[in-house]
């Protein structure tokens, strides 16, 4: 019959194989929960990847960053004088104060886009967004677009422009205006709309037109002010000097915009 002792030392000896086997399945399960924590982070990234390059950005029609703050507490009119109907002498470039009430109510206006590419007109939607109709032709009479490129096109979604005389990303006309949104889904092929800084209340010069689907399905975030009615053939022209990132292959400017009451 073994000893003692040499009972104890077979005990420790399995004692010690149990503890080195506890240890290497503890260790291997482990390794198991690193490796599955990698692949789900890898997983989440991917996905976070896939989905910021198929959704519509809504930073493709913003304004970019504008020391401008927004006017939602501000009054929907401002000070200052109105243009004349048949345009200002000179452009202006900047303003003080955001546009008084210049359009009159009742009237129809439209906006004619003359550009190096030929010329499209606009209906614009003053019975549904008056102070965004408002603060543009009060903008088109001070001859603003004058010779303003359209600085980010984007096939299949927008043309935009209204960047002042640099096609500044970040250019307004010195304020801000009150947001007038649209319903979901009213976004369609042709429709003009503001572009903002991806927040209220932060649309100033800037403007759009959707091209494609991808500007239809755009989330409601953007005042829709009208539509193009001619010449969308003329838009398609500037659209097709554009880029996926947006900087045109060829930039196109707005060599003025005419508006028209009746």
């Amino acid at each position: 019959m073994p000893s003692n002792k040499r009972e104890r030392q077979r005990a420790a000896r399995e004692a010690r194989r149990e503890a080195e086997a506890a240890a290497f399945r503890r260790a291997k399960a482990r390794k198991r929960i690193f490796r599955l924590a990698i692949l789900a982070v890898l997983g989440l990234v991917a996905a976070y990847a896939v989905y910021n390059t198929t959704k519509p950005e809504a930073t493709d029609v913003a304004t970019g960053t504008s020391t401008t703050t927004d006017a939602g507490s501000e009054p929907e009119y401002g000070s200052g004088e109105c243009p004349p109907v048949e345009g200002a002498a000179e452009r202006t470039g900047t303003f003080p104060d955001r546009p008084p009430k210049c359009i009159e109510e009742g009237k129809k206006y439209t906006a004619t886009f003359t550009t190096d590419a030929g010329e499209f007109t606009a209906e614009l939607a003053a019975d549904k967004a008056p102070l965004t109709v408002n603060n543009f032709v009060f903008l088109a009479r001070h001859k603003f677009y004058d010779g303003v490129p359209f600085h980010r096109v984007i096939p299949g979604f927008v043309v935009q422009g209204g960047g002042g005389e640099k096609g500044d990303p970040a250019g307004d006309p010195g304020y801000k205006i009150r947001d007038e949104l649209p319903g979901a889904g009213e976004y369609e092929i042709g429709s003009l709309a503001m572009a903002n800084s991806s927040r209220p209340h932060t649309g100033g010069s800037q403007f759009f037109v959707v091209t494609g689907e991808q500007g239809v399905q755009l989330p409601p975030s953007y005042s829709l002010f009208g539509k193009v009615i001619e010449g969308m053939d003329v838009v398609k022209k500037i659209e097709a000097d554009g880029t996926p990132g947006g900087k045109p292959a060829t930039v196109h400017k707005t060599i003025k915009v005419t508006i028209t009451e009746s």
